[in-house]
């Protein structure tokens, strides 16, 4: 074993490479493992991850653009390892995954200025428009595609996802036979949730045509017709007046330009006394202004996740009141890892019917995406909003008492899995 990867059999262009990541691989180890079987050790201790080159010039390829060009090579077959999760750790706390040519923040700004009706419409069909078959392979049997609620890290996802959308609605307030807007309503698992448990009205907006017909279909079959209605419709079409809106995962596909549009649309449709959750993914510092190349190629065309200052200027000039803004991490992990392991568990299902590159982007967004939260690049913000100062409890007791009234204990602190399992 080669311990300072300056082996005879590594070319000068390797050489400086090795260097660059014997100086950059400071935290945890890297053993990497080249085309001719020689191995390099970089950094030491834990997390210990493995990267195994399948063909000359692999490294060269991924530096020309890491953030596009480490998840290309992968799923071109190009490099292998046996734990992606722990390799994408690595890099991440001994990169800085906001670097980024100046020159590609500045196209991406030209780029990415909003989403039209037109582009929007393109954009969710590109991915929600997968068939069914896929997310009930790695979705909880309600099919809800965003992050679930762990209040202890062990529970089951069945059970932390009913958290999320119990908790949603003790935020929403909710009372029977008030009427809800869902904007961006997925698979109409939370629609169909409040629906069934609260006793509300539910019309669900989705550009989905997939995730419209399922939706409709499953209220359908539970006889939620005259509770639900799901409409194939931008919200920026949408007419009408309710008591109350939720917006679960789709705020990042909105587009920065478009926030102010959004919060407007949120005041015009709520009543006097109106209250709205929005639950999106987040960025825990300061504004980024890139999106991650390769996720806008292959999953999430014409996304941004903002930080919160991105959110609360438009926020604060819409006239919407800011009540409460909870921060959930880890949480979007979790959930990512269990979905990970029922992907993984139907992978040779989808490699028969959608070939082994479909399953190596698709595992790769996945252990991308929980990298990303493990580590604490992202997480999961929850801005609770009033039409006016009045519209919910002035204390936060309400959200956390059980039928009894009594606050249930504390649970431990943000964990990994590794900690927890």
């Amino acid at each position: 074993m080669c311990l300072s990867g300056t082996g005879e059999d590594a070319s000068g262009g390797a050489i400086m490479i090795y260097s660059m990541l014997q100086k950059r691989i400071t935290e945890g180890s890297l053993l990497l493992r080249d085309e001719t079987g020689a191995e390099h050790l970089f950094g030491s201790g834990e997390p210990r991850a493995t990267m195994v080159l399948e063909k000359p010039g692999v490294l060269r390829r991924i530096l020309r653009n890491p953030a596009l060009e480490l998840g290309d090579s992968y799923i071109d077959g190009d490099w292998n390892t046996p734990d992606l999760l722990t390799l994408l750790n690595v890099l991440r706390r001994n990169f800085d995954a906001a670097a980024g040519a100046a020159w590609m923040r500045r196209l991406q700004a030209l780029l990415r200025l909003g989403n039209t009706l037109r582009r929007s419409r393109h954009n969710v069909s590109v991915h929600y428009d997968l068939d069914e078959p896929l997310f009930r392979a790695f979705l909880d049997a309600e099919m809800h595609y965003s992050c679930a609620y762990f209040t202890d890290p062990s529970m089951s996802l069945e059970a932390a996802q009913q958290e999320k959308a119990d908790l949603i609605a003790r935020k929403l307030c909710l009372e029977t036979d008030q009427r809800v807007l869902d904007i961006g309503c997925g698979w109409g698992s939370l629609a169909i949730h409040l629906a069934s448990r609260f006793g509300v009205h539910v019309t669900g907006l989705t550009l989905s045509v997939e995730q419209h017909r399922v939706a409709t279909a499953e209220a359908r079959r539970r006889g939620l017709s005259d509770k639900v209605t799901f409409l194939l419709e931008d919200y920026r079409e949408h007419q009408g007046s309710y008591d109350r809106v939720v917006s679960v995962g789709m705020f990042e596909h909105v587009g920065k330009a478009a926030y102010d549009t959004f919060f407007d649309v949120v005041r015009e449709r709520l009543n006097p006394g109106g209250v709205c959750l929005l639950h999106t993914i987040g960025r825990p510092g300061p504004p980024v202004h890139l999106t991650n190349p390769w996720i806008d190629r292959h999953i999430f065309p014409g996304g941004y996740i903002p930080s919160a200052s991105e959110v609360l200027v438009p926020l604060e000039q819409s006239g919407l009141v800011l009540c409460d803004l909870e921060i959930w991490r880890r949480h979007y992990a979790y959930t990512l890892h269990h979905w990970q392991e029922r992907f993984q568990a139907r992978r040779e299902d989808f490699v028969g019917s959608k070939g082994e590159r479909f399953c190596r982007i698709w595992e790769f967004y996945l252990a991308a995406s929980e990298s990303s939260f493990d580590v604490g690049e992202l997480e999961v913000f929850h801005f609770q909003l009033g039409k006016d100062q009045d519209a919910v409890p002035l204390s936060r007791d309400y959200l956390y008492r059980d039928d009894t009234g009594v606050p249930p204990m504390a649970q431990a602190g943000s964990r990994r899995l590794s900690e927890v399992r």
